[in-house]
């Protein structure tokens, strides 16, 4: 807790965990506004696939970096990271708390860290090392990595050509090593500008958030999640290799639309992958610093919606209110 710096709450949890209900709650009693921390949230015309809030759940307080690009265009970490600042700082200015809410992980890594100051992709210089390559393997890659970063060629196996080709990439156009600039970056390390209370979403038993993603899924098919599909294939400009359609259910109807496997297939293979993704968000949060866990157990389970979120918003608060001393509430 740093006492001199504006706050800021993070939702963090699994898919289908009930982060947008929370947030919506809370935002009405702490008087916040909402950043979408969703890499899929970000995309025009894909609402159903992604449980985009609802007209009447974006009514309820303001929300940011939902529907901000088109599915064809791209959206790194680095773009939500500069985002992300930029609307905190703003919403911080109108006297409101920032509330962060999603399940991208990466982005909130790269919000609360930094990002790496390592320089772009050059195209020439990654072509050049491949033609090395093809012609003299990636040992000899390896070789010439060693002569001039000889702590990454000792680090680094000789066939991992992604990560060869990208430290010998960084030397060639920086004249400094990768391991020079990751001593760089421990000596000057980035610094969050706000105090942060981090709250994440959980389950006591896996099986109850499967029946979760389950339920979720069935809604989303009777809203008309096929006819969104279909209407995005229709398009004609978007392919499965861009990553918008590469999102969780999207990739599977798109496939089973093309005939590449049946409806029911489709429905185990878009459960499989979302319970695949929520495990792969519980692996990063277990080894999250500073967060505050709450759990659903099985009688949570047995209460109705309402009932629950009541309970979870009532912890949530309480927590609050001890954590920044009276300052929000």
């Amino acid at each position: 807790m740093n006492k001199q710096l504006p706050p800021a709450l993070f939702i963090m949890g699994p898919t289908a965990s009930g982060k947008t209900a929370l947030a919506l709650a809370l935002a009405e009693k702490l008087n916040g506004e909402i950043i979408s921390v969703d890499s899929a949230l970000i995309y025009r015309e894909m609402d159903i696939g992604t449980a985009k809030p609802t007209a009447e759940e974006l009514a309820i307080c303001p929300h940011h970096l939902i529907d901000i690009i088109d599915p064809t265009e791209s959206y790194s970490s680095s773009n939500f990271r500069e985002d992300a600042l930029a609307l905190m700082k703003e919403i911080t200015e109108r006297s409101r708390l920032p509330i962060l809410v999603g399940g991208t992980m990466m982005y909130f890594k790269h919000l609360l860290q930094g990002m790496s100051r390592l320089p772009e992709a050059d195209p020439a210089i990654r072509k050049a090392i491949d033609l090395i390559a093809q012609e003299s393997g990636w040992g000899k890659v390896h070789e010439l990595l060693k002569a001039v970063d000889p702590e990454s060629a000792e680090r680094l196996n000789p066939n991992d050509a992604q990560r060869l080709q990208r430290a010998l990439e960084v030397y060639r156009i920086t004249g400094k090593s990768m391991t020079e600039h990751r001593i760089e970056e421990h000596k000057t390390p980035f610094s969050f500008p706000y105090d942060v209370c981090q709250l994440a979403l959980g389950f006591v038993d896996r099986s109850q958030l499967h029946a979760k993603i389950a339920e979720r899924f069935e809604i989303m098919l009777s809203n008309g999640f096929e006819d969104e599909v279909r209407a995005l294939r229709a398009r004609g400009d978007l392919t499965l290799a861009l990553p918008s359609m590469r999102a969780v259910g999207y990739r599977q109807m798109w496939m089973y639309q093309e005939g590449a496997y049946g409806y029911q297939e489709m429905k185990e293979k878009s459960l499989a992958a979302t319970r695949q993704l929520a495990k792969r968000q519980f692996t990063w949060l277990k080894s999250w610093q500073n967060v505050n866990w709450f759990y659903t157990d099985a009688d949570d389970c047995s209460m109705n919606k309402q009932k629950h979120l009541k309970k979870i918003e009532r912890e949530a608060l309480a927590l609050l209110k001890s954590y920044f001393n009276g300052r929000l509430i």
